[in-house]
């Protein structure tokens, strides 16, 4: 049975809970990603998305200057290295999520994107 860590990409791209919106932003543009993990203290604080870059944006015209831990996900849902990709994929889908920290011990490991599991059926 094939497992999250045989996808997973453990290029992280991350921000600092004290990071703008607009940071955030220009670090996931220059990455190409859709989601930055935030950060605080080295511990997973949260996920930041482009779907949270644009619920920030709607909501205030001033919102680039505003920190990353107003809008994003806190405690975000995650699954470990070895949990099976169907598994992950059936978790996506039935949360609306597309990018799924993967964390062992506590330690941050990985991502995962919708993309990564469904291209694996």
């Amino acid at each position: 049975m094939a497992t999250v860590r045989e996808i997973m990409s453990t290029e992280l791209v991350s921000v600092e809970t004290t990071s703008t919106v607009a940071e955030a932003a220009t670090v996931m543009g220059g990455r190409h990603v859709g989601s930055a993990l935030v950060m605080e203290g080295g511990r997973l604080a949260g996920i930041f998305t482009e779907r949270d870059i644009l619920r920030a944006l709607a909501s205030d015209f001033d919102a680039a200057h505003h920190g990353v831990a107003q809008w994003m996900t806190s405690g975000p849902v995650s699954v470990s290295p070895d949990t099976p990709i169907s598994e992950a994929r059936d978790l996506m889908l039935a949360q609306g999520f597309r990018h799924l920290p993967v964390v062992e011990d506590g330690r941050v490991l990985g991502i995962v994107s919708l993309r990564d599991v469904t291209a694996r059926d």
